[in-house]
């Protein structure tokens, strides 16, 4: 299992956010590249990058700083989401050095849209879903569907989706401990590896995601992305990674 470390990305900063609220943010940095090499050097194996202005306008915003770690790190995968709604916006990115791009809310709005994206970019797209109760959210999170999370990502199984991130809303940046089990009900609901995502603040939190991620049926749990607990050192990732290796998951 990855763990791996986020930034999010707001006015070409590194900020973490509250529940999504883009008004209750913290700045953690305000070099991004210096950040990436950071968790690099950490041990990192995978970087989760999310463009926080591009989430709400509809289109990517913060792609220079993106392009940006791409470069100073191509051996490093990247993961990124943020206002990706057209082919085009995927092109882009995989071409400076992506390896992954993450669909969400065209997702939601369109789900025949992630089929054509893993057509025309096979290996390369990952699912996001964010959820609050269980139901999906969209637009940053500043809209919730009247669509189940799992009845969502089950129309994805045949598309050839690399991942699929599962966040609850509730717990992100919160630091009050990963929802398990509805990151398991998901993981045995889909042939689709899930990523965990929202309140992994803990050691305990890998534990527990450890102990599952090797008996889940379904895709399984792949990863688990952490933010605000590594910026304050309430999770070490260099521990945290080595306890995954260690215990084979």
């Amino acid at each position: 299992m990855l763990v791996i470390p986020a930034i999010d990305l707001k006015d070409g900063q590194c900020v973490r956010l509250k529940q999504g609220r883009m008004e209750d943010s913290t700045v953690f940095s305000d070099d991004p590249v210096k950040t990436a090499g950071h968790w690099l050097e950490q041990g990192a194996r995978r970087l989760h990058l999310v463009d926080l202005n591009g989430a709400f306008a509809g289109t990517p915003v913060n792609g220079e700083v993106v392009q940006a770690i791409a470069k100073a790190y191509p051996h490093l995968p990247l993961q990124i989401g943020g206002g990706i709604r057209d082919l085009a916006t995927i092109e882009r990115y995989l071409k400076v050095g992506v390896s992954f791009v993450i669909i969400g809310t065209q997702a939601v709005k369109d789900p025949a849209f992630v089929a054509q994206a893993c057509k025309a970019f096979p290996g390369k797209i990952i699912v996001g879903l964010d959820a609050a109760e269980g139901m999906v959210a969209t637009e940053g999170w500043a809209k919730v569907s009247d669509v189940h999370v799992i009845d969502l990502a089950k129309r994805f199984a045949d598309d050839g989706v690399e991942a699929i991130i599962y966040t609850d809303i509730a717990r992100d940046g919160m630091m009050q401990g990963v929802n398990v089990p509805a990151t398991v009900a998901l993981a045995e609901a889909t042939r689709i590896p899930v990523i965990a995502s929202g309140g992994v603040s803990r050691i305990e939190d890998i534990h527990a995601l450890t102990a599952v991620a090797k008996t889940a049926s379904g895709g399984g749990i792949m990863g688990a992305i952490t933010g605000r607990a590594i910026y304050e050192g309430a999770l070490d990732l260099a521990q945290a990674q080595r306890y995954c290796d260690e215990s084979g998951s």
